[in-house]
């Protein structure tokens, strides 16, 4: 007996294209209104991502931030600047090669990240709070799903 699942029937056009064009556009309206929730108004979505990935991942090179975001070496030194000028992000030499310079978080760097994590999470808490039992496991199942999709 075969323990895997078997493949789904192909589904209808007609059917999946409503269907993808629906949650595409829950999925951007629900991103847009969490980008909302930030410690800092006036900072963009890509300054944030910038302290969010140094958070997460420790320092790193400039090329190696523009290459992680997607976005050209240019564009992501203008970035850093900005991120430098406000005390959210500093420059060192890197330890094993000193011709190369490593971005790194800031103690206030960290702090924004960190509020805006917390109001972030507190908006999703009050959007949970208001759903019942039945839609909390929907979008837990909903949530799960995504997570595959996106790591395909």
């Amino acid at each position: 007996m075969n323990d895997s699942a078997a493949p789904a029937p192909p589904a209808d056009h007609d059917v999946l294209a409503p269907a993808a064009a629906d949650l595409r556009m829950a999925v951007f309206r629900f991103a847009r209104r969490l980008r909302a929730e930030r410690a800092i108004d006036a900072m963009s979505d890509g300054q944030f991502a910038v302290l969010a990935v140094l958070k997460v991942y420790g320092a790193h090179s400039l090329g190696e931030l523009a290459e992680r975001e997607r976005v050209t070496a240019p564009s992501m030194n203008r970035t850093v600047n900005c991120l430098e000028e406000s005390g959210w992000v500093q420059r060192a030499p890197d330890e094993d090669d000193r011709r190369k310079v490593n971005v790194s978080l800031t103690e206030a760097g960290l702090e924004v990240v960190e509020e805006t994590v917390r109001r972030r999470d507190a908006w999703v808490e009050e959007v949970l709070a208001d759903l019942d039992d039945a839609d909390r496991a929907a979008l837990a199942r909903a949530a799960a799903i995504m997570e595959e999709a996106a790591a395909k």
